[in-house]
């Protein structure tokens, strides 16, 4: 008896540039590791798919840099706030992802997450510019934390 195809439908994940969804190229599968099953398929991007997020990156960094300090603490609290507010979604799937328990994901990984939002969104009203005098040179060194540009992140 022929075996029948395999009809599971997966979630399938896409890249988010520019403020959209957009499709990839290519996607590999992402295995639930409790059951060694196949649960979703997320991007393997290529090179133009990088190049279409960096030039997207590059567009809104003008926007983002000349936002005030507060302006951008109060753009990262507010994705913490939305991090917390969908706990349990996140938590679910990142058991799912990672195979750890939901209860790990939901005490730990997930509210983590929200913590560095804060965090960052703390540092930039309280960690301002910095001088020190180096004596022996006659000279001083400045430390200034503003935006500097497209960093990428694996």
């Amino acid at each position: 008896m022929p075996k029948m195809a395999d009809q599971r439908t997966h979630l399938v994940l896409e890249n988010y540039i520019g403020g959209k969804f957009v499709p990839c190229s290519r996607h590999i599968d992402s295995y639930d590791p409790s059951t060694g099953e196949v649960y979703c398929k997320v991007p393997d991007s290529d090179k133009e798919e990088i190049e279409e997020a960096v030039k997207a990156a590059k567009e809104a960094f003008p926007a983002w840099s000349s936002k005030s300090p507060a302006e951008r603490s109060q753009i990262l609290n507010k994705l913490a706030d939305l991090i917390d507010a969908h706990l349990d979604e996140f938590a679910q799937a990142e058991s799912r992802d990672q195979g750890k328990t939901v209860t790990f994901a939901r005490t730990v990984d997930i509210p983590r997450s929200a913590y560095n939002f804060r965090f960052f969104g703390s540092s930039i009203l309280h960690h301002t510019t910095e001088c020190s005098q180096m004596d022996h040179m006659g000279c001083l060194n400045y430390t200034i934390r503003s935006p500097v540009g497209v960093a990428g992140l694996i």
